[in-house]
């Protein structure tokens, strides 16, 4: 088992923090695959099925490898929990255990109560995982870190809103223009500078800034799925970022 197999998991399953990881120092890959892979796997859970308590199942699977982790266990022979346990101590498999959780609103399906809600979601996804692949790397600024992947995590989810609808979700507790500006306003006011050693997990918000402010300017985009910049702009500002 090795670091490769994460890579290639993330790769297929999240091309976006695999190009990502590819842009971050070699020696923080180690790190930053298994933690994405973790990722990639707990989201496929709630959709190899539709049968609700098998989604539920698959789901219990990584939280309780990653309950065995934080308790000091050996970890189970799996081409991510292996690599992972070797990258994270108990806390970092708290956090992601918490991140892995977060997943069981995608197999209730069941509409946000407002704000607040959509915003605890997706600071135990987004927030937790980049906390948890840059605690991993020796970071402790904490607050800066959740924020960034807040705001990393809120620009992938209106960017995904036509295709999470088109699963039978809600992404959203308030689809109109001003509900829309009104996150987008949020997670560019979340977005952080992040210490050196949390940068590389912070390169996976690299396309916050840009996405957020085109949906605090027209709303709309978010509707129709128009807010994907093209591959060239969104590399080119990639490549810069890890650059800086």
């Amino acid at each position: 088992m090795s670091v490769n197999d994460c890579a290639e998991i993330v790769r297929r399953g999240d091309p976006d923090r695999f190009l990502a990881a590819m842009a971050a120092p070699p020696a923080a890959r180690g790190v930053l695959f298994p933690v994405y892979a973790l990722n990639v796997e707990a989201a496929r859970a709630p959709w190899v099925t539709q049968e609700p308590m098998i989604a539920e199942i698959r789901l219990q699977f990584w939280r309780e490898a990653l309950e065995e982790i934080a308790a000091g266990k050996p970890p189970r022979r799996h081409e991510v929990i292996e690599p992972l346990a070797a990258a994270i101590d108990a806390e970092g498999a708290a956090i992601l255990e918490r991140a892995v959780a977060a997943r069981r609103w995608e197999i209730a399906r069941e509409p946000f109560a407002g704000a607040a809600q959509l915003r605890g979601h997706l600071q135990d996804l987004a927030g937790g995982l980049m906390w948890a692949a840059a605690r991993a790397l020796g970071a402790t600024d904490e607050g800066a870190v959740r924020a960034t992947g807040y705001a990393g995590g809120l620009a992938g989810w209106l960017v995904a809103v036509p295709a999470l609808a088109a699963r039978g979700l809600a992404p959203l507790p308030d689809d109109s223009d001003a509900g829309i500006r009104a996150l987008a306003e949020e997670g560019l006011d979340h977005l952080r500078p992040v210490s050196k050693a949390a940068k590389p997990a912070a390169l996976a918000a690299w396309e916050a800034a840009p996405v957020l402010k085109a949906a605090r300017a027209a709303p709309a985009l978010v509707r129709a799925g128009g807010l994907e910049r093209a591959p060239f702009a969104r590399r080119a500002r990639l490549i810069r970022m890890a650059l800086l």
